[in-house]
Order: structure tokens, then C-alpha cells, then sequence
């Protein structure tokens, strides 16, 4: 059943706020471990102090905010155990998505894709900071993996979604990152090895697109975790 969103209620103040405090994790405003104030969150939102807890109850839900002290919540943050497991499924479901994909007969289905790259262009020309590019590259990934067809395997990236942002998010802040020039032509020789249909030039593109490789120069810096707590 197709549902009118025209007769949808419009998103609440938790809603909203909810959005607001993601962007600012996601985007490195607020960095991890650092503790999340409600008294400050309600005056940089403009809103009061019930949809602001709404707001990070939900949060918590998505793991984004963890307990922290007394009754506190703070940004997560991520061991290098976490950064492993996130990245290498991540990994896992791009490459089975790029083997049910291709070739991609069909020219008007790589469509999302272009349109995803050109919005992330547009990110980085136009200077929209991090949290753009945080959520550009992501929806690039999404559009990815989408061309499976796999509604199973789509369902499931999209639920890892937000570990995979916060990922990005830490990359995106250290200082090891690269400029989004050089982020952008990665994304677009992905999309051109795709359209070209050459399914092992595809997974060296995936293999070499730098999920992994940028990540791990930051994770040595990160907490070690461990197997037993699953930190």
C-alpha cells in the first residue's frame, strides 16, 4: 500500500531535535566521549528541556549516546575493535552487492548513483563541511549497493548505516583525512569501473576505495576492546 505523505504528521520537536544532535555527532561538532548537556543542548536548539531527553533516549537506541556518569549520556566512542567489525562487513556487503549487480545492462539504473555522486560533488565545491559529506557518501553506498536488487542484503547495509556514519564521522575529523577533491574522484572512478561492467576492476576499485586503509590510520589511536564486553 503506497502511503500519501502529504497525510503524515510533520516531524515533532523530539524528532527534529534528535536530527540536529546526529548531524552534530555525525558531522564532528560533538566529539566522542565528550558528555551531552542538556541545559546547553536546549539553548543551542531553541527548544526545552523534554524533546531535548526525547531526543537523546532516541539516540541511545541508535547507539550513537551512551550512559555516562550519573544519569549522563555521551557521544560513543568507537575501540578499534568496533572501527574492524563495522568496516569489514561493510566491506563484505559491498563486494556481494558489486557480484549481484554487474553488468548493469540497463543505463537509466545507474541514475541514483550518478545523482549521488553529483550531490557529493556539490558537498565538497561548495564547502558544506563534514557532516555533507558524511551523509553524501554514505547515500553513494546505499545507491551501491542498491543496484542489487537484493532487498535482504540492502535492508541490512541500511541498518549498519548509522556505524558506518559514525566511522565516517571520526575519519572525516582526523587529521589524516583526505581533501574532498580527492574523496570525491574516488567515489567517481567507483561509478565508472560500475558503468564500465568489469566486475574485477570493480571490487579492486571497492578493495582500493579507502574505507579500510583511511580508517586504520586512525585506529590506532582508538581504545583496543575486546572480544568477552564487545566494546
Amino acid at each position: 500500500m503506497t502511503v500519501d505523505r502529504r497525510l503524515l504528521p510533520p516531524p515533532g520537536l523530539a524528532d527534529r531535535a534528535a536530527d540536529a544532535i546526529r548531524a552534530m555527532i555525525l558531522g564532528g561538532e560533538v566529539g566522542p566521549g565528550e558528555r551531552l548537556v542538556e541545559s546547553r543542548l536546549t539553548e543551542q536548539l531553541g527548544v526545552s528541556r523534554p524533546p531535548v531527553r526525547e531526543a537523546l533516549q532516541q539516540l541511545e537506541h541508535e547507539g550513537l549516546v551512551v550512559p555516562s556518569g550519573r544519569r549522563g549520556l555521551a557521544v560513543r566512542t568507537l575501540t578499534r575493535r568496533d572501527v574492524d567489525e563495522i568496516v569489514t562487513l561493510r566491506d563484505a556487503l559491498e563486494q556481494l552487492a558489486v557480484r549481484l549487480a554487474l553488468p548493469v545492462t540497463d543505463e537509466a539504473r545507474l541514475a541514483p548513483l550518478v545523482e549521488a555522486l553529483a550531490s557529493l560533488e556539490d558537498a565538497g565545491a561548495q564547502g558544506l563541511g563534514a557532516a555533507a559529506l558524511v551523509e553524501r557518501g554514505f547515500a553513494f553506498h546505499l545507491a551501491l549497493v542498491s543496484l542489487s536488487g537484493h532487498q535482504r542484503l540492502i535492508a541490512s547495509y541500511r541498518d549498519l548505516g548509522l556505524q558506518v556514519r559514525l566511522c565516517m564521522s571520526a575519519n572525516v575529523a582526523s587529521r589524516t583525512h583526505e581533501d574532498p577533491t580527492g574523496n570525491a574522484a574516488r567515489h567517481r572512478l567507483l561509478l565508472d569501473v560500475v558503468r564500465a561492467g568489469d566486475l574485477d576492476a570493480a571490487l579492486a576499485a571497492l578493495a582500493d576505495h579507502g574505507h579500510w586503509s583511511l580508517l586504520s590510520r586512525f585506529a590506532d589511536e582508538l581504545p583496543e576492546g575486546s572480544r568477552e564486553s564487545g566494546a
